[in-house]
């Protein structure tokens, strides 16, 4: 435990910034997830999904929360996928 006081505060702002960062990367992949099944069960929604999923990705390697090279690879995969 920190005895510095700004060192206590410091603490604080990680822990925030840690569940925001779990949340969105946990959305992210949530709406990767919704657009892969819609795909394999053949939904129409699917391009709206695909929509949503590209946003997701988008702004977590905006944020920060993954390289942008992942995002370009994962969103190119799902285009794939849709194309298909």
């Amino acid at each position: 435990m920190p005895q510095i006081k700004s060192a206590m505060k410091r603490v604080k702002t990680i822990e925030k910034a840690n569940q925001r960062n779990a949340s969105q990367l946990s959305t992210m992949r949530s709406a990767i997830k919704k657009f892969k099944a819609a795909k394999t069960a053949g939904n129409e929604e699917a391009a709206d999904l695909l929509k949503a999923a590209t946003r997701a990705i988008d702004m977590a390697s905006t944020k920060g929360l993954i390289h942008a090279n992942k995002a370009g690879r994962d969103k190119s995969r799902l285009n794939k996928m849709m194309a298909k």
